[in-house]
Order: structure tokens, then sequence, then C-alpha cells
């Protein structure tokens, strides 16, 4: 099949080279020529601009965005809007809140258009594992771009994974609902994922305090990896990261987070469904950003004023 990409970061660039790894034709834009000029030693043809991209397109065009989420992802589908035909396709497949994907869905139904979002998680690991593909829309429009989301996603697995009641896992995507509903899904994945992260760390630094011998966090991470109950590709990637440096020399405990967690923990709280764990982590990393800092030095004076508690400086 035929598509143009627009945005060749990290997970831009490599899902074209994926999709052009799978025999479809790709049509990709960037504003940043060296991302342009990688994609098309991979194969792709370059665009110009936005519109370049649309007159390269043949219909029905599909156009997948995969901007940063905010600003920049909306004004370029709306600048698509006043470019292609009805019947034409846009997917956003980055992270927008799922209801700005709900509003946009509704918004270009009534112009004719077709719009899908599409949660994609997989990293910069997804050129070689594929990525797992959360998708809302239309069904039918689904059935038409599944050749892509095929190529995309990982291939489902077959055999023993080693306990019971295994069985194939399917294809690593799927179609969820209407619009809206694929970045859903990866919104409350992603906040899963800052509990697991959280999780990791707090065990890990738990035992690293262990007073009576030195342990190898390498060696419990690899040894974990085979067989336990808490084995998971994050516990790999904890593997690598551990080999690479155990003491994390360097790195600044400061941990940032892009939106979906928190927006989980919104979810949560306006639909009153008990969610700590997720909050928890959602926490810790607002407190790595210092934006505690005003409430522990409150913390700090109010010790010495009821007790007479010592005042630490900075």
């Amino acid at each position: 099949m035929q598509l143009g990409m627009i945005g060749l970061g990290k997970m831009g660039s490599n899902m074209a080279t994926r999709l052009l790894q799978g025999k479809h034709k790709v049509v990709v834009y960037d504003r940043a020529p060296e991302a342009l000029k990688q994609s098309v030693n991979a194969g792709a043809v370059a665009a110009k601009d936005v519109k370049d991209l649309v007159k390269k397109l043949d219909t029905p065009r599909t156009v997948w965005v995969m901007l940063p989420a905010g600003d920049i992802t909306e004004n370029t589908i709306k600048d698509l809007t006043g470019m292609l035909d009805k019947g034409d396709t846009i997917i956003d497949g980055g992270n927008s809140k799922f209801t700005d994907d709900v509003r946009r869905g509704k918004e270009l139904a009534e112009k004719g258009f077709q719009y899908m979002d599409v949660g994609t998680s997989g990293g910069i690991w997804g050129l070689k594992r594929g990525y797992s593909l959360m998708i809302g829309g239309d069904p039918k429009n689904f059935k038409r771009l599944e050749p892509i989301f095929k190529t995309l996603a990982p291939a489902g697995r077959k055999g023993d994974l080693g306990y019971e009641g295994e069985k194939p896992i399917v294809d690593g995507y799927a179609l969820f609902g209407p619009a809206g509903s694929g970045h859903f899904v990866k919104m409350v994945h992603n906040g899963i994922e800052y509990a697991i992260m959280q999780a990791y760390a707090e065990g890990f630094d738990i035992m690293k305090a262990f007073p009576h011998a030195k342990l190898d966090m390498t060696q419990i991470a690899e040894t974990w990896r085979n067989g336990s109950v808490v084995a998971s590709w994050l516990l790999d990637l904890s593997a690598i990261a551990l080999s690479e440096d155990p003491e994390f020399k360097g790195i600044k405990p400061f941990v940032t987070e892009s939106g979906e967690g928190k927006w989980t923990c919104e979810c949560a709280l306006q639909w009153g469904v008990p969610a700590s764990v997720i909050t928890e982590s959602v926490i810790t990393r607002f407190v790595s950003q210092g934006k505690s800092a005003y409430a522990l030095k409150f913390l700090n004076a109010l010790r010495h004023q009821f007790g007479g508690h010592e005042i630490v400086k900075e």
C-alpha cells in the first residue's frame, strides 16, 4: 500500500523504514533535511512540504501524522483538511489525548474525511521488534488499512512459552472502537508502564540497601529474566541498563513524564476508579522534577517550629 508519513523522529523514521521493508510505498516529510535524507536512503519518496506530500499520494490518500501531541499535531491535521479530498484518511500515531481524537473524529467525519488514532508502543526498538498498535476508527477503514498495521506490528508468536494455558499470541495490533479508543488504551498502557517501572526501581533500591552482602543488581535482573513471574520486556531493558552502569553514574535523579500517566489518573479520579499505584508512580516523577521542593522546605521549617529540630540548610 501507499502511505504518507509526516514526522520522522525516532519513531516516525523507523516506522517508515519498517513499512518500506514490508514493500509498502512511503512518501515522507519532515522539517529536518537530515531526517528526510535518511528515509530517502531507505527507499522513501521525499516531499518538500505537506502540500507536496498530498500531491504525491494516490487517492484515496492515507496520511500518518507522527508528531508530538499538542499544537503541532493539531495544526498539521487542520492544514491537511484543506488539502485532502473526501474519503481520504488522517492517522494520528502520536500520543494525543483521547478527548482530542473524539473531537477530531466527529469534526472530520462531518467534512467527509476518515480519521484514525493509533496508540503506538515499541520505542526505538520498534524497527526490529515491531510496534504494538492500539487503534480507534471505522471498522471498514481499518480493514482497508490492515496491511499497513500488520507490517508495523510484531507477528504473532506460537508455541509453548513455559506456563500452563499458553496459547498462540495474535499479531500486535487491534481495533478497539471508534476514534479516541486507540489513544485511550495507549494512555492507560502508559500509566501501567509508569507503575511497573516504579515497582522495579523501588525493588532494586531495597536490594541495593541489603546490609549483609553487596548484591549484584545486574545478576539479579538477568536471573529474573528467565522464568521469573516478574519477567517482562521492561525487566530485559533494566538488565541492559544495569549491565552498562549498575551505579548509574552521571545520571540525574530526574524523571520526565509525557502526560499519559497524569491523564490516566485524571480519568480514574473522574470516574471513581481506585488507581493508587499508578497515581503514586506519577507523583514520584513530579517529586524528581523538584515540583515538591517548596512543600519539603515547608516540612523542614515546620519540624523546627513544633519540636525545635535543627533545620537542614542547603
